[in-house]
């Protein structure tokens, strides 16, 4: 029996789990063999995980499970993505449904974010918490390597408002050797869809004299999607197998960015303290209309909004925003 989730299409006939190890048949069918055991549930800054253009200044709740249909070289959450989802799921947290929303709202949280793993693997119990998110009238995001079939991706798009997809290189040597799929073909499309449809920003993680060489060739597919897509490009701390790797150099990667801004405004470079380039500008005049802390390591923060309406206060311009800003959000009252 084939398991349609992902690209790989995994044969799991015969007890067999394929590469995520969190589906299994049962009763003539596939289920997720761990539902609702989260490793994370705690709130972060939205701007942090980094959603730069999904309501500036609120707080999300942050949840993951474990296993990944990847096995990047680089991997930052070895030790729940590659590990046995078996042994993992002893250290980690069983929460219905209405017990992770419930976390969120008491948390003052405004939306809640799939983001430690890649949400493919566990879509049954991510169908379950959108349907009492829904309710409760909290909004689902998630961080995803979109590498799903055209069906699943279907599927993200009846479960999550928001996505980051993880664009990590365009050649088939860097994906092969690096990430360990075939092509980048499936996450082109899947691109291309769930931007059609749905908020979408881009995250690319840097490695020096490996993938930064392909930088352009990301800008020119992303300004063809969408020219005003929020594009975050990573300075990759390397872990895993690759924790001697050398660290990218700052001025290297801003070099090469500078060249593509042309097809891309929303161009965003961090992951390291004090960068100059996690600021929004105008794409009409190049008015700064939303200033931003980069604490480097996923610890980036809103400083201000200068957006009136949604529009630069200088030229009128849309800048585009899903949801309302929210810098000061408070706790939704929750009922016992």
């Amino acid at each position: 029996m084939q398991c349609n989730y992902c690209e790989w299409r995994c044969d799991l006939a015969n007890g067999k789990l394929g590469l995520c190890r969190m589906y299994e048949t049962a009763e003539g069918g596939i289920r997720e063999r761990f539902p609702h055991y989260w490793s994370s549930c705690i709130p972060a800054r939205i701007e942090s995980i980094p959603f730069y253009h999904v309501r500036p200044g609120s707080r999300a709740l942050v949840i993951g499970t474990m296993g990944c249909n990847f096995r990047c070289r680089y991997c930052s959450n070895a030790f729940i993505a590659k590990e046995d989802p078996a042994v993992v799921r002893e250290r980690m947290l069983r929460l219905s449904p209405a017990e992770v929303v419930r976390k969120a709202r008491q948390m003052g949280c405004a939306g809640i974010v799939f983001n430690v793993n890649e949400p493919a693997v566990s879509l049954p119990s991510l169908q379950e918490l959108a349907a009492e998110a829904r309710r409760e009238g909290i909004a689902l995001g998630c961080l995803t390597n979109a590498y799903t079939t055209e069906e699943s991706t279907e599927l993200l798009t009846s479960i999550f408002s928001f996505f980051n997809v993880g664009l990590k290189g365009m050649s088939a040597t860097f994906n092969r050797d690096h990430i360990g799929i075939p092509g980048v073909e499936p996450i082109l499309r899947n691109i291309r869809r769930l931007a059609a449809v749905a908020h979408v920003e881009v995250t690319t993680p840097i490695i020096e004299s490996v993938n930064d060489g392909e930088l352009d060739d990301m800008a020119r597919f992303l300004a063809d999607v969408d020219p005003e897509i929020p594009w975050h490009v990573f300075r990759l701390l390397p872990e895993d197998e690759m924790k001697e790797a050398r660290y990218p150099s700052v001025d290297r990667i801003a070099a090469a960015l500078d060249a593509v801004r042309v097809r891309l405004p929303y161009i965003y470079f961090h992951n390291f303290v004090g960068s100059e380039w996690v600021n929004t500008h105008c794409p009409e005049c190049g008015t700064l209309v939303i200033e931003r802390f980069s604490l480097g390591c996923g610890g980036d923060k809103l400083k201000a909004c200068h957006c009136t309406g949604g529009s630069c206060p200088a030229c009128g311009h849309e800048i585009r925003l899903a949801g309302d800003v929210a810098p000061t959000w408070q706790p939704a009252e929750v009922r016992p």
